[in-house]
């Protein structure tokens, strides 16, 4: 650790990341975490590695990506760079379960904007 790094406590991270310090303290028990340092009283002191980190797990959380897949990824990164196949295997695999939703999400909306046309007097029925 380098001690001029920045440190942050947990109830600092949440309100910088609108999770609650339950969440937080949470996602480290199920290993969704990496190793988050603590303080000589045994408080945690997250990083700025730290932060990053919880943003893309947000971005994953946005995805719909299961918990399960989430701790899994953590795990490979762990691991190390051997497993940057599977990484990136698990990401595609989201990424194309994001784009079906998108599309689903896109004929839904055609959908919409045509009703609302219809109701606006903009289209025929």
């Amino acid at each position: 650790m380098n001690l001029t790094e920045t440190r942050y406590t947990i109830s600092e991270v949440a309100e910088r990341t609108g999770l609650t310090a339950h969440t937080l303290r949470w996602y480290e028990r199920i290993g969704l975490m990496p190793h988050v340092d603590r303080s000589h009283s045994g408080q945690r002191r997250f990083s700025d590695k730290d932060l990053d980190w919880l943003a893309f797990v947000g971005k994953l959380r946005a995805t719909g990506m299961a918990v399960a897949d989430m701790v899994r990824y953590a795990e490979l990164v762990r691991e190390g760079a051997h497993t940057v196949d599977e990484r990136r295997e698990l990401l595609e695999r989201t990424r194309r379960e994001v784009a079906a939703r998108i599309d689903e999400l896109t004929d839904a909306l055609a959908v919409l904007d045509y009703k609302i046309g219809i109701y606006g007097g903009k289209a025929r029925p």
